[in-house]
């Protein structure tokens, strides 16, 4: 049984993705002519076109999605968004669980990918996480966003957690974001994206179920660094109840 179930998910992720493939040629020739005759609405023209490439995603990768908590999230708010990360199919899960408007935090290497790395250059926050500069950098041009009223998207992980612990180690550029800028961060928890696709095995993919979860906003007016520790633990509690059931 196991072996047909190897087989099948080989079979399955090829075929998903010729399509992702092909798909993502065509959307970046439509987000080229977006971000070039857009006007002042590129950005949430492109975010809306993101969200509907994020349906299309899921659905040739299998993975039938259900969003709790969404009328938590004010659609006409601007927040720090973090979330858990575990597969690549969490970025498209991003995209949906939330109406509103955001920039995600991406590694700058993503930024050289074909057709891809156009897409992330233009309407992405990229950091390269090996210089301190560059770090310091993308704080500031989140910040400049979130002054604006566009949202920052996170993970505090910093990158795929690939082991066997429900978290690992949260870095503290998304609370210094937020404690910076009196922004709200809204925590989407995430669960079972792993199951479909596993990290650093894109030849498999198992078609099923994909949660997501929103918490209460958590104000951050008034705090200061001294708070980001605590602040970290609290996030980290709220996606750690949620992945454990």
């Amino acid at each position: 049984m196991q072996f047909f179930k190897s087989v099948f998910g080989f079979i399955f992720a090829i075929l998903a993705g010729l399509l992702i493939i092909i798909s993502l040629i065509i959307v970046t020739l439509i987000y080229a002519i977006i971000l070039r005759f857009g006007g002042v609405n590129a950005v949430q023209i492109a975010n809306k076109l993101s969200k509907i490439w994020a349906h299309y995603v899921l659905f040739c990768s299998g993975a039938r999605l259900k969003v709790f908590g969404k009328d938590l999230i004010r659609p006409k708010e601007t927040y720090v968004f973090v979330s858990n990360h575990r597969s690549y199919l969490d970025i498209p899960v991003c995209a949906i669980a939330t109406d509103n408007t955001f920039k995600f935090l991406a590694k700058d290497e993503l930024g050289k990918a074909p057709f891809l790395g156009y897409i992330i250059r233009t309407l992405y926050i990229t950091v390269k996480r090996q210089s301190v500069r560059d770090r310091v950098m993308s704080l500031k041009k989140m910040e400049s966003e979130l002054k604006q009223g566009v949202s920052v998207f996170l993970y505090p992980e910093g990158s795929r957690n690939k082991t066997n612990e429900l978290l690992t180690e949260f870095l503290d550029g998304a609370f210094t974001v937020a404690i910076n800028t009196g922004t709200p961060i809204a925590v989407c928890t995430i669960y079972d994206t792993r199951k479909i696709l596993q990290p650093g095995n894109l030849f498999k993919l198992i078609p099923g179920k994909v949660n997501a979860w929103w918490e209460q906003p958590i104000e951050t007016k008034g705090m200061t660094k001294k708070d980001i520790p605590a602040l970290k633990e609290k996030v980290r509690g709220l996606m750690e109840k949620r992945i454990q059931g």
